[in-house]
C-alpha cells in the first residue's frame, strides 16, 4: 500500500521544493501543484500531488501519529 504524507513546504527552487515532515526534510517535485513556501501539501513518490489547508493537514498528521502508536503497541 502506498500512502501520501502531509508536510509543509520550506523552500522552492525551480520545480523542486524542500518539504518538512515532522523534522525530516525531503526534496519533492512541484510538477502538478502550484505551491508556495509555508503551504501544507501531500507528497507521494517524491511529487507534491495536492495542496492542503492547515486544518486538513493537522488532522492527517494527528491520524498518522495515532496509527503509528497503535502499530507500535501491536508489535510489543
Amino acid at each position: 500500500m502506498c500512502v501520501a504524507l502531509p508536510g509543509i513546504v520550506k523552500s522552492i527552487d525551480g520545480s523542486m521544493a524542500k518539504v518538512c515532515f515532522d523534522g525530516n526534510t525531503v526534496n519533492a517535485h512541484t510538477g502538478i501543484a502550484r505551491v508556495n513556501v509555508g503551504d501544507y501539501v501531500l507528497v507521494h513518490a517524491g511529487m507534491i500531488i495536492q495542496k492542503l489547508d492547515k486544518n486538513e493537514a493537522d488532522n492527517m498528521i494527528s491520524l498518522f501519529k495515532e496509527l503509528e502508536e497503535i502499530a507500535g503497541e501491536s508489535n510489543d
